[in-house]
């Protein structure tokens, strides 16, 4: 009876250890333009200690991010179970953002090099009030 309610408790800790999917997202709340960048094997180690490698995007996704999601799978959480988390690999998908819709006609303020810490507070004050992007140029 003992050796059973140790093998039954040994397979839930297993089940359970790899069955508990890690997930993170990350959104930029910009509008995604539906490519998707994704490497379903990042090696990482020692439980994420050592961080995977960083995933270049900057060729595919030329108008930046809109959303990047980590997560570790089954066959992720079963790696790093088998290596007794030596080896912890992850799930990384990045969603490609769309162009910006700026008007030509946004709100621009010229600002001298050295009131440049100015400008910038004029700048979020007025953006703030008005809900539009506001842009610092700096006059040469």
């Amino acid at each position: 009876m003992r050796k059973n309610l140790v093998k039954l408790a040994a397979a839930a800790a297993v089940v359970l250890s790899t069955s508990a999917c890690y997930h993170a997202t990350v959104d930029t709340g910009r509008p995604s333009n539906g490519v998707t960048v994704s490497k379903n094997w990042a090696h990482s180690f020692i439980e994420g200690l050592v961080p995977p490698s960083t995933l270049e995007t900057a060729q595919q996704c030329p108008n930046g991010v809109a959303k990047v999601e980590t997560q570790i799978s089954f066959l992720n959480g079963l790696a790093r179970l088998l290596t007794f988390g030596i080896y912890t690999p992850m799930e990384i998908t990045v969603q490609c953002a769309g162009p910006t819709a700026m008007t030509g006609d946004a709100q621009t303020i010229q600002v001298a090099r050295m009131d440049l810490g100015n400008g910038l507070g004029q700048a979020a004050a007025l953006s703030a009030e008005s809900g539009e992007a506001v842009f610092v140029q700096i006059a040469e």
